[in-house]
């Protein structure tokens, strides 16, 4: 598992001071303002202190130490923010989507392989795992009807209905 997880992008510049505007890849901006550091890398060699940080129409705004003028801001466009996986708060029953990508769906009771996580996303009512077995995509919403349980380690039991995937078991 990574130590250091995407936690956004930052997109703009707002004002003169150089405040950032940052696209959150938490599950919400208030996440993300909540960290007290950031890294510009994945190895987490170049920290960063927030020194202010507010949400506002489901973005981050952020005061970054060192960054104080609109041109520092514009130097640091584009850039990935990433967060120490111990910093950001997740419920018991919760995992990070980066945990999740390249674990393998099992049929909880046959044992049958379907496919591994290739990508987790979410169009309001729950997450969809997209499941990839030989290059077809399948999509798992990832609910308690479905999924009988998650290990980091194992994989992902499901007990899929038809249609889910090709050869789903006839209920």
């Amino acid at each position: 598992m990574k130590k250091y997880l995407e936690a956004g992008k930052i997109i703009n510049k707002r004002g003169l001071r150089g405040e950032v505007k940052v696209e959150s890849y938490c599950d919400s901006a208030s996440i993300l303002c909540s960290i007290g550091t950031l890294y510009y890398d994945e190895d987490g060699k170049r920290s960063v202190k927030v020194i202010c940080a507010k949400e506002y129409k489901g973005f981050a705004y952020l005061t970054l130490d060192g960054v104080k003028s609109a041109e520092d801001a514009d130097l640091i466009r584009n850039k990935i923010l990433y967060a120490d996986r111990n910093d950001i708060p997740i419920d018991e029953d919760s995992y990070f989507i980066d945990d999740l990508i390249g674990l393998s769906v099992i049929d909880a009771d046959s044992g049958k392989c379907y496919g591994k996580v290739t990508d987790v996303f979410n169009r309001g009512a729950s997450d969809i795992y997209t499941v990839t077995q030989n290059g077809k995509d399948y999509y798992l919403p990832a609910v308690d009807e479905f999924i009988v349980e998650t290990d980091t380690q194992k994989g992902i039991f499901v007990r899929p209905i038809p249609g889910i995937f090709d050869d789903a078991e006839q209920v």
